[in-house]
């Protein structure tokens, strides 16, 4: 179990774990576990942290197809910039490692934003908390847990 797990669980909501073997040599987590699971890549979504204005950390949720755009997380923070957070720091807040870093059940809850895609879906996964395991949840589940709001957050990839 993970604290991601745990914390679904607690609060009673319907969710799937997904299990795939990690291979240690995939270029992206997110697309490797759309493709093992065989799901749209759209609707499996990386749980990033950022610093806001050098001092504050925060969440942007984003599908895996998707960039988080820095600018567009800064301004739905209410904050001027925003930058990527350094790993150690992302470890050290969230408890879990790169690659598995789960919106769910962090060692601290930091203000999370999801991109407003998320909500056209009826599901996404998201990490469960350890590399090769999702957690399948209902957008406003995903929001309700992580205290969360939506916003445009993401441009998609070419």
């Amino acid at each position: 179990m993970t604290p991601a797990i745990n914390s679904a669980k607690h609060a009673g909501i319907a969710f799937q774990l997904h299990e795939y073997e990690h291979d240690a040599a995939a270029h992206s987590y997110g697309l490797e576990a759309a493709e093992k699971l065989g799901v749209a890549a759209k609707q499996v979504f990386k749980t990033l942290v950022v610093t806001l204005d050098g001092k504050q950390l925060a969440v942007g949720i984003v599908p895996v197809t998707s960039h988080l755009e820095l600018k567009q997380i800064a301004k739905a923070a209410g904050a001027k910039k925003a930058a990527m957070a350094a790993p150690e720091d992302v470890e050290r807040t969230t408890g879990y490692v790169l690659g598995g870093v789960s919106p769910l059940g962090q060692k601290k809850r930091l203000p999370t934003y999801i991109d407003d895609s998320a909500q056209m879906l009826s599901t996404l996964y998201v990490s469960a908390g350890r590399r090769g395991l999702e957690i399948e949840l209902s957008p406003s589940d995903l929001a309700m847990l992580c205290q969360g709001c939506f916003a445009a957050l993401a441009t998609t990839l070419s």
